[in-house]
């Protein structure tokens, strides 16, 4: 049986809400909280951006932004035309992106995971133990991964012993194993903090759609791929965005404090290059100009993802010319059952017999189209 749409080509209207002075009064107090934070925003995040100006200028702290000569994008090409910036974009890259992919599989399988164990006392005392590392700092992480794989430490002795090696492998003296450390230190210190959201998210499921794939005799794996992972789809979009724009943000602590010059090609990041050539050295023009090009690409990566999400994301009608029905909607778990004939979405996710999982673009708030349905 197949869902076809006979539509008349109508504009629905958005219903408008009137501003009046009565209204206003009515809000004040959440008008007055909400113009201490736009105000907030302006003067700490917009005001300062007038500092970029010293990007284009031969910049001197005893002439000010006024008066310091303006040299244009001399700046940029000195930035590009140095080599050790050229690296240091290749390692904020690479550990950013590393970082990127394995803390977020690993917290949505940490938070799956979770949700699949039966004891709640047993659950809260796993999520209470994996989200305490997030408060500790950097300083004690960096001290206890430097126990971990010194030369006495317990990773070396273990190896050691189980005849794994011969002798106590430098962990930071070699290149190879200073990504994988960076990562492994992040997934260890953010996945029970990550997963919170993620588990959030699963609880929100209707449970109706787990007995539905039970009585169709799905198992544990099924409703995590047909259920519970569409479920939460629209999360992981939406913290995807979030999280690409910090690409380059791969970190300043944790590379600054484990590395030394035997690792320095690998260890060393944008913030770490804009501390040591333009504060360390006094040149804030190179300083300004490395900040100015780290926010442009985190711009580029986010309309970037946000297109790419757009794509191939929940927009479940505009291929069946049903716009009209999903503008301005949200995306909700449904399922569609064949007694009652609800019929929600152009893509039906079969698990077995009569039920599908399936979700659709709702928004409650918008007048119905008129048409009518056909059923084949």
């Amino acid at each position: 049986m197949s869902l076809t749409r006979e539509n008349k080509k109508e504009k629905v209207r958005k219903p408008r809400t009137k501003i009046t002075w009565k209204e206003v009064k009515r809000q004040k107090v959440l008008l007055f909280w909400a113009a201490i934070m736009v105000a907030y925003g302006v003067v700490f995040y917009y005001l300062p951006l007038a500092g970029w100006a010293m990007a284009f200028q031969d910049y001197k702290p005893r002439l000010g932004i006024f008066h310091s000569a303006f040299v244009g994008l001399d700046k940029f090409k000195m930035l590009f035309s140095d080599m050790t910036f050229i690296r240091v974009i290749r390692n904020t890259l690479a550990m950013g992106v590393i970082n990127l992919v394995v803390t977020f599989v690993t917290a949505i399988a940490f938070a799956i995971l979770l949700n699949e164990i039966a004891s709640k006392g047993g659950k809260k005392v796993v999520q209470t133990i994996s989200y305490l590392p997030h408060f500790l700092s950097w300083i004690i992480v960096t001290g206890i991964l430097h126990d971990m794989l010194s030369g006495t430490g317990i990773v070396n002795e273990f190896l050691v012993n189980m005849h794994i090696i011969d002798q106590p492998i430098n962990f930071f003296a070699h290149t190879g194993y200073f990504w994988p450390i960076v990562a492994f230190a992040n997934v260890w210190k953010e996945t029970g903090w990550n997963a919170i959201i993620y588990l959030a998210a699963i609880t929100s499921i209707d449970p109706s759609l787990y007995e539905a794939a039970s009585i169709d005799g799905a198992g544990r794996w099924a409703k995590i791929k047909y259920v519970t992972l569409p479920g939460i789809k629209p999360t992981i979009i939406i913290l995807l965005l979030m999280n690409v724009g910090n690409v380059l943000n791969a970190g300043f602590e944790i590379q600054y404090l484990l590395g030394n010059g035997l690792i320095q090609k690998v260890s060393q990041t944008i913030d770490i290059y804009v501390l040591k050539w333009g504060i360390s050295q006094g040149d804030y023009a190179i300083g300004t100009a490395a900040g100015i090009f780290k926010s442009v690409v985190s711009i580029i990566l986010i309309f970037i993802a946000n297109k790419i999400a757009k794509h191939n994301g929940d927009y479940c009608c505009q291929n069946n010319n049903w716009n009209s029905l999903s503008t301005g909607g949200k995306c909700n778990p449904c399922f569609y059952s064949q007694q009652k004939k609800i019929f929600v979405q152009k893509r039906f996710i079969p698990v077995l017999g009569y039920h599908n999982v399936c979700q659709w673009w709702i928004n409650p708030y918008l007048p119905p189209v008129q048409g009518t349905w056909a059923y084949q």
